[in-house]
């Protein structure tokens, strides 16, 4: 099957994708995803859309307006973190916090729609994409909450789900690589940054045409090799810092000859294997902020 290289997704979302004559390639794979037709209206103010050099350590977001009202939240995160569940949960209620005007009444909310590209383990699971959304059931007769007519004129929305956070999570790393549907037909970009030339899927065409690694002048061609020089690069350091003290504790808790001692050592070697990290990137004047959302840990436990 003939392929066709193209742009990391995340690279694109940062440098190509923010260009309103290429909001058709992110129209397409969100209109796929969230199986409905989305028009983005305009760029709305992200973490990552300022271009700084100590932004490169950052997650790759965007959020968009969508010609229906909703705020869409699309984060690409390749490196792990332990509490990304709970990342995402603050990145929605943060959106909602800031998009309601003083004196405003609440049914003026925005919906928010999360959608995280995931290229590490996140959760346990069988699937690789997810759909979370809010729904009230009842404690005695299980009947789930509805709106009434009143609130439906109100919301003008048809359920109560539809007023919450939604939340979709793709697991790129599970994918089998096998094209069910016109949504794995993205996935199979994003996770092989390759695309057959018989794939059909709405977006596709256009990032084809749009993210050719080809297409790219030789200052981008320079920069984008910079970074997944740089993904490479960090993804070694976490590995080795992290999977030495990993080891090193698995050894120490085997001494002992205890399951207890092992998980022991399992916990002492990802503290220290956190310590190393956080001290690396001390090191290279990463911001403290990103440190901790990276390890975990302050900069009081470190001692700094």
């Amino acid at each position: 099957m003939a392929t066709q290289q193209l742009i990391r997704f995340d690279w694109a979302m940062k440098n190509i994708l923010r260009d309103k004559a290429n909001f058709g390639v992110l129209e397409g794979f969100l209109s796929e995803l969230l199986s409905t037709e989305i028009k983005i209206l305009e760029l709305l103010e992200s973490e990552s859309n300022q271009q700084t050099e100590k932004d490169k350590h950052n997650r790759v977001d965007m959020m968009v307006e969508a010609y229906q009202g909703e705020r869409i939240i699309v984060e690409v995160q390749c490196e792990k973190q332990v509490d990304y569940l709970s990342r995402i949960l603050f990145g929605t209620s943060k959106v909602i916090a800031e998009n309601l005007k003083k004196g405003s009444e609440y049914r003026h909310v925005k919906r928010v729609i999360s959608v995280t590209i995931a290229y590490f383990d996140i959760g346990q699971g069988d699937d690789y994409v997810y759909r979370g959304s809010t729904r009230f059931e009842g404690i005695h007769t299980h009947h789930v909450l509805q709106l009434s007519p009143c609130e439906k004129e109100l919301y003008q929305k048809e359920s109560v789900a539809d007023i919450y956070p939604q939340y979709y999570i793709i697991r790129v790393n599970s994918f089998d690589q096998q094209t069910r549907d016109n949504l794995d037909e993205w996935i199979y970009f994003l996770k092989n940054e390759k695309l057959p030339k018989n794939y059909r899927a709405k977006g596709l065409q256009e990032a084809a045409e749009k993210l050719d690694v080809l297409k790219l002048s030789g200052q981008e061609r320079r920069a984008y090799e910079r970074y997944l020089e740089s993904l490479m690069d960090r993804a070694s350091f976490y590995q080795s810092t992290y999977g030495e003290g990993l080891r090193k504790g698995r050894k120490e808790g085997l001494t002992e000859g205890h399951k207890k001692g092992l998980a022991e050592g399992e916990k002492k070697g990802r503290q220290d294997g956190m310590e190393q990290v956080a001290r690396s990137m001390l090191a290279k004047q990463i911001a403290p902020a990103t440190i901790r959302e990276v390890t975990g840990l302050t900069m009081a436990q470190l001692g700094v």
